[in-house]
């Protein structure tokens, strides 16, 4: 058993690729790519640079000599001049050229970036799973007749899979913001220490266009189309700001998913995934409870309120820099992704092994449909020659003494029989059974399915192939 705390994002939810991703040896390697970046870009404006120099670099590039680095932070307080230092030692050849006109958040930031956009195409690949997944869900029910639901109270009857159209929705509304987020996302490149680029313009000469190249090639370099204009030491704070909305918002709506699931799983309608041999409750060994969603749901809070973080960041920056969020960024940033990348692998689990139970959908749809079904009563009765007025108040009447009758006594609704048996309605009971095809209250819920399906998600899943094609295991 560990003496010490370990995070349970690492240890019980996050997938292994996303804690590869944000793991310390993936930091480091890539600021020695970055590293790399920078005097290859140098020496390509003509900085005087050797080949023998990058190539030591290049060959040292993925042996970190991590004692050495640690060993130097203890001494100066400062990661990033450990690593320069730890570098250096191994590559004592290209010691002096090193971070060559750089401040940290040339390696910090750009690093930050480069997690973020890659955390963001994990995310994207998840995301677009499920909606395949909730796609195919959303077709083979769109025709089954189910209770809808105001205030949890019964309502007009919607279908199974309209109502799937409801998550899929969220999850494409979500899949355009992460998309912009993403396109938008840039490089902070090279700025210097208070964004003006003074230290690369000295060692230039005084060249601005090879200062703006520089910029640009070490961003292609690192796999970016485009730098951010302009900056102080840091990229703006709004970045990652931007980036946990558009995580958070992923979040909103895997929470009312799974509240959703929750809900239908406690009515019998519809049940997440129960494995042979899980175990619902300590005590209660019949239970089966939601643990899938109720997972999802705690988790979705955290990554909601962590969005809170650098919203604080950013609205709090002095000026060209201040150190106030270092700390938090190392915390909040990395544990939304691990965070949501946790919620969207419980939510692919749910998705692909959604369980529906008709006939427990159909006798809750009978116990109701004689209330629902009073307008067309009300209706046929009048072209029977009905007085409207009159017999609105006798459906009022009838309705409130079957419902006292289902309430009070537990008794079945026996509304059609008090209205069969009411000459004033002139409507015999086979009349009545007539009026409650599930079929004549769901509006166009299943041609809205096909609509919905046929013009929005089928032509985003063409457009964007799958890429995740094996279910990631469920951790603990």
């Amino acid at each position: 058993m560990k003496e010490l705390y370990e995070n349970p994002l690492s240890s019980r939810y996050a997938s292994q690729a996303m804690l590869r991703l944000f793991s310390p040896d993936r930091k480091f390697r890539t600021w020695r790519r970055l590293w790399i970046a920078l005097a290859e870009a140098e020496q390509e404006l003509g900085l005087p640079i050797t080949d023998e120099q990058i190539a030591e670099l290049r060959s040292h590039a993925e042996t970190i000599n991590y004692s050495v680095a640690a060993a130097r932070e203890a001494i100066v307080r400062h990661d990033v001049m450990a690593h320069v230092h730890a570098y250096g030692e191994q590559c004592p050849k290209a010691k002096g050229i090193i971070h060559l006109g750089a401040t940290s958040c040339y390696v910090g930031d750009n690093t930050d970036l480069i997690l973020m956009a890659e955390g963001l195409r994990l995310i994207r690949d998840r995301l677009l799973a499920i909606i395949r997944d909730l796609a195919s869900f959303a077709d083979q029910y769109k025709s089954l007749p189910t209770l809808g639901f105001t205030h949890f109270q019964p309502a007009q009857p919607v279908t199974v899979g309209k109502r799937a159209t409801l998550w899929l929705h969220d999850l494409a509304m979500d899949l355009e913001d992460l998309d912009y987020v993403l396109n938008n996302l840039a490089f902070l490149g090279s700025k210097g220490t208070t964004g003006t680029q003074a230290s690369f313009l000295s060692l230039f000469d005084g060249d601005h266009q090879k200062v703006l190249q520089l910029d640009q090639i070490i961003a292609r370099k690192m796999g970016f189309s485009k730098v951010y204009p302009v900056s102080g030491q840091t990229y703006s704070r709004k970045v990652d700001s931007r980036v946990l909305a558009v995580i958070s918002g992923i979040a909103q709506s895997a929470h009312k998913f799974s509240n959703d699931i929750r809900l239908l799983q406690h009515l019998k309608e519809v049940e997440e995934p129960f494995e042979k041999s899980q175990i619902g409750s300590s005590a209660m060994a019949y239970k089966r409870n939601p643990m899938r969603s109720e997972r999802i749901a705690s988790l979705a809070r955290y990554v909601m309120t962590a969005s809170l973080n650098p919203v604080l960041t950013a609205s709090g920056q002095w000026f060209e820099r201040t150190l106030d969020d270092s700390a938090n960024k190392r915390i909040s940033i990395p544990e939304s992704f691990l965070a949501i990348d946790a919620i969207l692998i419980l939510m692919k689990n749910i998705s692909s092994g959604l369980i529906v139970y008709p006939e427990v959908i159909q006798r809750h749809l009978t116990a109701e449909l004689p209330f629902m079904a009073t307008e067309n009563i009300l209706m046929a009765a009048v072209r029977r020659g009905g007085d409207r007025q009159v017999l609105h108040e006798k459906i009022r009447k009838h309705s409130m003494d079957a419902s006292n009758r289902v309430k009070l006594e537990g008794a079945e609704n026996d509304l059609l029989q008090r209205i069969a048996a009411d000459p004033s309605f002139d409507l015999a009971q086979e009349e009545l059974a007539e009026l409650l095809d599930a079929g004549l209250y769901i509006g166009r819920a299943p041609q809205q399915v096909e609509e919905y399906l046929e013009q929005v998600v089928y032509p985003l899943l063409k457009a964007n192939p799958v890429q995740i094609e094996t279910e990631e295991p469920l951790r603990v």
